[in-house]
């Protein structure tokens, strides 16, 4: 599809000092992208021949107006489609509760009552996903994010303060009340590695998407190595790690991030959480 690069350059006066369609870079058949339709011959001092062909009966459409939707395949809607749901499903908000209900069902933790772990798993849910939704839904009214999905660079600053915050207010909490010293690190590696991004995130778009399930990872690599693991904690190791790669290339696919960002964010996450947790 061309690029139209209309009001993207100043005009360019002619050799004789007047401005003249020729030397425009804003014009379609000369941009600097090359030219995507044949040249107009040029006019002559002739009259013109009349056109003596019918007018069309109906419109014949632009092919430069399709939306991408109209552009995709069946098989790419699937796939954006896919793609946006793998994506709410795995956002950021929610890993601390993942990464929670993981730790009681595959590692010593699973020896806590049903009653505890509902608990425990509603406080963290509470402080790290409810707060902060309704915080950015706030921060939307107020105009201060333009898209809940916290998708462009500039507005991701005030909601990464109050990641970080939910982070480390639940680290304390795990500590507080007896949590496995690995556990109380999990949280506190997210909110270094929800630091690191904001600090990247000035600079340039880091994808907290895989930063948040890489940290997931480093903790099941913790509780395989030292968590006095289930058995099937293997399974469920090698299923977030198959996650982590679908979920990063979602975010390529639809768009909001690089390869490299992806990466970032991934290494991001895990060695937060990793070298945290490591610590005897």
């Amino acid at each position: 599809m061309p690029i139209d690069t209309s009001s993207y350059y100043p005009e360019v006066p002619s050799p004789d000092g007047k401005t003249d369609d020729n030397f425009s870079l804003n014009k379609r058949e000369g941009s600097l992208f090359g030219d995507d339709r044949k040249q107009s011959p040029e006019p002559s001092d002739q009259e013109p021949a009349a056109d003596l062909s019918p007018e069309p009966t109906h419109s014949v459409p632009n092919k430069n107006n399709k939306n991408k939707d109209d552009d995709e395949t069946p098989v790419e809607r699937t796939i954006t489609g896919a793609s946006h749901i793998l994506s709410w499903i795995l956002v950021p908000l929610l890993m601390p509760v993942y990464g929670l209900m993981l730790a009681f069902g595959l590692s010593i933790l699973d020896v806590a009552p049903m009653g505890m772990r509902v608990v425990f798993t509603l406080i963290v849910a509470g402080i790290n996903v409810v707060v902060p939704m309704i915080l950015i839904v706030l921060l939307k009214k107020m105009g201060i994010v333009d898209d809940l999905g916290l998708n462009g660079q500039k507005e991701r600053l005030i909601p990464y303060v109050i990641s970080i915050v939910g982070f480390l207010v639940t680290a304390w909490f795990m500590y507080s009340k007896g949590a496995p010293q690995w556990l109380s690190l999990f949280f506190a590696g997210g909110g270094i590695a929800a630091f690191v991004n904001l600090i990247i995130n000035l600079k340039w778009k880091i994808s907290a998407h895989a930063a948040g399930i890489a940290g997931v990872v480093a903790l099941l690599i913790k509780i395989a190595k030292d968590g006095s693991p289930e058995p099937d904690i293997f399974f469920w190791l090698m299923l977030t790690i198959a996650l982590a790669g679908l979920l990063g290339s979602a975010r390529v696919w639809l768009g909001r991030h690089t390869v490299w960002q992806v990466l970032a964010g991934y290494a991001v996450g895990f060695c937060s959480v990793f070298f945290l947790t490591m610590i005897k």
